[in-house]
């Protein structure tokens, strides 16, 4: 039987250009083409070579004459930051933008309109289709949560993650690297958080309240050297590598490896087996502070980013209601109770954060005010956000019920194992919302942008990340990019660039074998 036809490359861009048009003719790259290149767009031209060389076999030499230009010019300050503009046609090839954070992400266009078979097997001469282009993204963060504390994925995958996310123009890698279940940073003060806090017996099978686990040891820490390396990596690809580092609550691994943070400091908990929110948190001495900002100060050192993520989500608080020590330390800073020593706890590690010339982010919670230096992350539900803009906070969209791709994509009998109760269709994460409320359009300054999140309590393996993520990211992808609201449009497009998705390996129409472990 035929195949059906696709959508030609230039008719399947993902997300969808702010302005685009048709030429005529089509520009052929072949042993001919030679680069032109103006300063500071260096960077840039080593990421085309990266992605034309192997395809195309071509070396795309720098000629002072080459048809194939790449130009920077400050002046193009409508395009901003990270826009870019690409005219191709017969004659040549210009891409031109103000920043060389643009020519990355024109790059990237480039790279959707080679043929769909030349990313999967290497061709002699490619063409390229004609267009002009003018292209400026909607929020400056669109991003991705990966959480590699539940499951460990080596930094080999979180390589090819980076290199996805950007062929989408997402410019942020969400890393959680703590939780109860697994500590993956390396903090050289603190070396058993890694040795000890990095591995667990084994794991729960199903869902939180299950009484069945899987025997299997896991665990996985990432070296200062292979982080090093993975930041590099994204940044040539225009990503940041945003770390998370989660407390108060989320740090049992962290209590097994160094019992005296606890609450409870004569007592050795192993790295939590079990699913849900662990009800044991920091306890609220000074040492415990000395400890996690000497934590945040290595993490800092290793990751430039201008955001770090203190986390402060899901922070149960039985345990400060029966301690002495922390009723005692809420009386001292003249609290009304312990309940409200997470909003203290957030506000000290903030404080240590801005000390440093970073913005922390942590997330929105219904019971705790944030420091206002505090970018907030919105996942129970976009009150939060709103309120939050309303006290003067930047704000992450996040909701749970639009972005959180561990939700099953549909709740029929074949999907994998997912979040029970859970599903997340294409058209509703389409649909996420970023605008304010009708009556308060001021707000819409406060929105940074959205971006999904891969929980990992149930995802073990690449494959399994790869068919949760795609395509549901690539719709969050457009709505982050291009304010837009045309499914049908998007949907068109979709057909062409799941070919594409397909030719680079992509699972997102092949269920993942239930039976495939995470590495260890």
């Amino acid at each position: 039987m035929d195949q059906p036809e696709l959508p030609r490359p230039d008719l399947a861009l993902v997300p969808r250009p702010s302005s685009m048009s048709h030429r005529p003719g089509r520009f052929r790259l072949d042993d001919t083409t030679r680069l032109r290149l103006t300063p500071g767009t260096e960077a840039a031209a080593d990421l085309l070579r990266t992605y034309l060389v192997p395809a195309t076999g071509l070396r795309l030499e720098h000629a002072e004459d080459g048809a194939f230009v790449l130009a920077l010019n400050p002046a193009l300050t409508g395009l901003g930051e990270e826009g870019y503009g690409l005219t191709v046609s017969p004659q040549g090839v210009l891409l031109r933008a103000a920043d060389p954070t643009g020519l990355l992400r024109g790059v990237q266009t480039i790279r959707q309109l080679l043929p769909y078979d030349v990313l999967s097997t290497p061709s002699d001469g490619v063409e390229l289709p004609g267009v002009e282009i003018t292209d400026v993204p909607a929020h400056p963060w669109r991003g991705m949560l990966l959480d590699v504390a539940r499951h460990f994925q080596p930094v080999s995958y979180l390589r090819r993650y980076v290199d996805l996310l950007a062929l989408h123009k997402l410019n942020v890698l969400h890393l959680h690297l703590t939780d109860d279940q697994g500590w993956r940073m390396p903090v050289a003060a603190y070396p058993r958080l890694t040795e000890i806090g990095g591995r667990r017996s084994q794991s729960m099978v199903g869902p939180a309240g299950s009484t069945r686990f899987d025997g299997r040891p896991h665990g996985g820490a990432y070296t200062r050297a292979e982080l090093t390396e993975l930041i590099a990596y994204a940044a040539a690809r225009g990503v940041t590598v945003v770390p998370e580092i989660g407390a108060p609550g989320h740090v049992r691994s962290a209590l097994a490896a160094y019992p005296e943070l606890g609450n409870r400091p004569e007592r050795q908990l192993d790295v939590w087996t079990h699913w849900g929110v662990c009800t044991n948190l920091l306890g609220v001495g000074d040492h415990v502070l000395d400890f996690f900002r000497t934590v945040l100060d290595e993490v800092m050192d290793l990751f430039p980013s201008p955001y770090i993520h203190i986390g402060g989500d899901e922070v149960p608080t039985e345990e400060w209601e029966a301690s002495p020590a922390a009723i005692d330390r809420a009386a001292r800073e003249g609290l009304s109770g312990p309940r409200e020593l997470h909003g203290w706890f957030m506000a000290e590690m903030a404080d240590h954060v801005v000390q440093a010339g970073r913005r922390p982010v942590a997330w929105a919670e219904d019971d705790t005010t944030l420091p206002l230096t505090c970018t907030v992350m919105s996942w129970r539900t976009p009150q939060h956000a709103w309120a939050a803009a309303r006290r003067g906070h930047d704000i992450i969209h996040a909701d749970h019920r639009s972005t959180y791709f561990d939700y099953a994509r549909d709740l029929g009998p074949l999907e994998p194992p997912a979040q029970p109760g859970h599903a997340l269709d294409l058209r509703t994460v389409y649909g996420v919302d970023l605008l304010p409320p009708a009556e308060e359009p001021q707000l819409a300054k406060k929105v940074l942008g959205t971006q999904g999140q891969l929980w990992t309590e149930f995802v073990r393996t690449p494959e399994h990340i790869e068919y949760l993520t795609y395509p549901r990211l690539c719709a969050l992808a457009e709505r982050a990019w291009a304010p837009t609201d045309d499914w049908p449009h998007f949907r068109t497009r979709l057909d062409g660039h799941r070919a594409r998705l397909t030719a680079l390996g992509v699972p997102h129409d092949v269920l993942p074998d239930p039976t495939a472990h995470a590495p260890s």
